[in-house]
């Protein structure tokens, strides 16, 4: 028997709230609930509480994604070809830290992470293997990248190009969220004013070129990787959707022309009930606030789509097969919260990057869920729960008193510039930690249900080969391209830069010209600098 194994029968002295503070009594009764128009309308209408269409899962299931990417592009390409032969419905890109913050692999800044967290990704050419055999129009696909948003898009039309597919055909999605890369995460490059304006450039292009495409994923998932509430997800991340929307209204955007085209990220974690009706309660806000606030038309507009991955932080290093259970749940909380798309983590992944074989069974968590649980067999399956109905209007509340409390402030940009969401993060993660500490939360295997000895798990290693193998290919890319035509498209992006012509098109010539991702990042950061984070305590 483990150590702590015979604690179970000790009285449980749990704290009875949820991560937002929210305490809960015993039960609930038909008293605690909003009036019927607000919470249980019809699924498919606003403001949206049930879901944003009528037939939610029965016409179709969420995109099926799994997040993927390390090494080279040919290995990833592997693995996304995989992926698509075990049943997944969309791919999900993730970069190498050098490519998410405008850095080649042969930066000196760049040494020991190429390939490491991600795939490295140059130049045209890299991009062109790592979607090599994999039919752009046939496939949805999401790219978490942020700073350099721009040059990934333009990377990923120009290999359609190639492929004979024209932007109009192309589905997916760019996480293009800088703000809360401010707030959480840190793969910034720019400060906040000239990445808003890569951002809205951003959209205008694709309203005009990619009319299909998602232009930005705002994103609460890192937030609450971080350790904010769900209450906290809510509010951070709508208000910086609120901060994308004003700021493309003051470029000269119609809000019904990109407003549909918007898209959010969220986390799910442990409390089901909880994430439920987060999931709920931010449908409802957004409808509210883009009607009310900036009397979007477009029901279209009003719509809050969604992706949603299970939550990297809750998974445990000690007794990892546990961590199957804990996605589980969560993906089961997205389900059930009306998610559009979908990441499972994986069991290992609080060891190292997912084996094949764990990305797998994580996918096959997601199978079924959509095929055998029966949850997708009616819209909002939960609505109407006197427990749900009082989550989602009490998560509703709290969040909307931050967002006031934001509006205060000047918005979000100024927020975040006197480190206000930063602290509030801190607080919540804090208080967290220190109820594991104390027994008061229980983490499985880590606090309670210990083990003495684990059996080691496989681990997926990257070779330190591979970024001596990419360093070499691309300077070899370098010099066998026309300098002179790729030098005059950077100029020609660092011109326009200092003035206020759209980016995105001399971005998209520079990469066919097969300019780097550093080059082009590097000629935005002698016009717009480089930020320098706000340390908070």
């Amino acid at each position: 028997m483990g150590k702590n194994e015979t604690t179970t029968s000790k009285k449980q002295t749990l704290q009875r709230k949820t991560s937002s503070g929210i305490e809960l009594k015993s039960s609930y009764t038909d008293q605690d609930r909003l009036p019927a128009e607000h919470g249980t309308a019809v699924p498919g209408t606003f403001p949206y509480t049930r879901g944003i269409y009528g037939e939610m899962y029965r016409g179709r299931l969420w995109t099926m994604r799994q997040y993927a990417g390390f090494a080279t592009a040919a290995e990833s390409n592997r693995r996304y070809r995989y992926l698509l032969d075990q049943g997944t419905t969309g791919l999900s890109v993730a970069f190498d830290l050098p490519t998410q913050i405008g850095l080649d692999s042969d930066s000196p800044l760049s040494f020991g992470e190429v390939g490491k967290v991600g795939v490295a990704i140059d130049s045209l050419e890299d991009m062109e293997t790592l979607f090599e055999g994999i039919p752009l129009d046939r496939v949805s696909t999401s790219m978490t990248i942020n700073a350099t948003a721009p040059v990934l898009l333009a990377l990923y039309i120009a290999v359609a190009r190639k492929q004979g597919v024209r932007p109009e055909q192309l589905n997916g999605t760019v996480q293009n969220d800088i703000l809360k890369e401010y707030m959480a995460r840190g793969t910034y490059i720019y400060p906040p004013r000239p990445s808003l304006r890569l951002i809205t450039d951003l959209f205008a292009f694709c309203s005009a070129e990619v009319p299909n495409w998602n232009t930005i994923s705002i994103s609460g998932y890192h937030i609450r990787e971080a350790g904010c509430t769900a209450a906290q997800e809510i509010a951070f991340t709508l208000a910086d959707g609120i901060c994308y929307v004003e700021s493309a209204i003051a470029a000269g955007l119609e809000v019904d022309r990109f407003a549909p085209r918007l898209s959010f990220f969220f986390n799910a974690h442990n409390n089901l009930l909880e994430e439920v009706a987060k999931f709920r309660a931010a449908r409802r806000m957004w409808a509210q606030i883009m009607r009310d606030r900036f009397r979007a038309a477009d029901p279209k507009s009003w719509m809050l789509r969604f992706h949603t991955q299970t939550a990297g932080s809750t998974l445990t290093a000690q007794q990892p097969d546990v961590n199957v259970v804990r996605t589980t749940i969560q993906a089961l909380a997205a389900v059930l919260g009306g998610t559009q798309s979908l990441h499972t983590n994986s069991k290992d992944e609080a060891l190292g990057l997912p084996t094949q074989e764990a990305a797998r069974l994580a996918l096959r968590t997601q199978q079924v869920i959509g095929y055998e649980s029966g949850v997708t067999d009616v819209a909002d399956p939960l609505g109407g729960s006197h427990l749900i109905e009082y989550l989602t209007s009490e998560l509703e509340q709290r969040a909307f008193d931050y967002i006031r409390k934001i509006d205060e402030m000047g918005g979000m940009l100024s927020a975040i510039e006197s480190g206000y969401p930063q602290r509030e993060i801190q607080q919540a993660a804090f208080e967290y930690q220190r109820a594991v500490e104390l027994n008061e939360s229980i983490v499985v295997g880590v606090n309670r249900f210990t083990v003495e000895e684990e059996a080691p798990i496989p681990i997926l290693h990257i070779d330190p080969e591979v970024e001596r193998q990419q360093v070499e290919r691309l300077r070899a890319l370098r010099s066998r391209r026309n300098q002179e035509t790729v030098n005059g498209a950077l100029d020609a992006i660092e011109r326009a830069a200092k003035g206020t012509e759209n980016l995105m098109p001399l971005i998209l010539k520079a990469v066919e010209a097969y300019a780097t991702v550093g080059e082009i990042s590097d000629c935005l950061r002698r016009v717009f600098g480089e930020y320098r984070e706000t340390v908070v305590f």
